[in-house]
């Protein structure tokens, strides 16, 4: 009998190379799958098992996905963005004009990222509301709710550095207002400064710091940040019992 693509499939998941990849999830049976979603970060949006009242929006209203997926088309067009914009002071005023009316498109893909920005602000915040008001919070998911309060700082930070990026005079003096706000801070208010800016005014050093938070060290930490915030959802019982049946069962008792 001549091979078929399901024989070809089941040998290249019995080779060496997958196998040290994927550490389980080769057999057929429903153990197998099961530990290939458990062990799998990609695969932990949804459990294994999950209550069918648990997927309602008005469970979660979604809140987390629709965060995540502002956080993905930020990421997206945030690389488009990257293709024609120079962390330079003669040259970003000189790419935010030529994306408004040089780029095809560019007025929309930049008008993009700045709404999906703001969105993801308000979803984080109504995220957050939902699950303090949802007793989420509590043992044994403090944890998780310790790295959502990281996301959010993470998500006001990612904002406030890329507000200078346009380098027009409403993001050059909102930084300077805020710079100024920082260095008011007792005892290591003007080191902070000095350490944001690269110097004692806005220029050329914050501007590339700014940009280098921005779309590198922040975007990271926060992708791998999202990536546990995920993991320990499923490690600590699951959709079905943070936000549903654990939460109103303790605010009964």
């Amino acid at each position: 009998m001549p091979p078929t693509i399901e024989g070809y499939w089941n040998d290249l998941r019995s080779t060496k190379v997958w196998r040290s990849v994927f550490r389980s999830g080769t057999g057929t049976s429903t153990l197998h799958r099961a530990l290939a979603v458990q062990q799998n970060v990609f695969l932990h949006l949804a459990s294994v098992k999950m209550r069918r009242r648990s997927l309602a929006f008005s469970a979660t209203w979604y809140l987390g996905t629709m965060s995540l997926a502002t956080f993905l088309i930020l990421t997206a067009t945030g690389i488009l963005l990257m293709l024609y914009y120079h962390p330079s002071v003669p040259q970003a005023y000189a790419d935010m004009k030529d994306l408004q009316f040089v780029v095809s498109a560019g007025v929309f893909l930049r008008n993009l990222h700045r709404w999906s920005a703001h969105a993801m602000v308000f979803l984080v915040f109504a995220h957050m509301f939902k699950v303090f008001y949802r007793g989420a919070y509590r043992p044994p998911r403090e944890f998780n709710w310790v790295i959502g309060v990281i996301l959010l700082i993470l998500t006001l930070f990612l904002s406030y550095t890329g507000y200078l990026l346009p380098w027009d005079q409403l993001a050059f003096w909102a930084i300077t207002v805020g710079a100024n706000i920082m260095s008011a801070v007792p005892v290591m208010g003007r080191k902070v400064r000095f350490l944001m800016l690269g110097g004692n005014t806005v220029n050329a050093n914050a501007l590339l710091r700014f940009y280098v938070l921005h779309c590198v060290i922040l975007p990271l930490v926060a992708g791998l940040l999202i990536a546990i915030h995920f993991w320990r959802i499923r490690k600590d019982g699951g959709l079905h019992t943070s936000q549903v049946e654990t939460a109103a069962g303790e605010t009964n008792e």
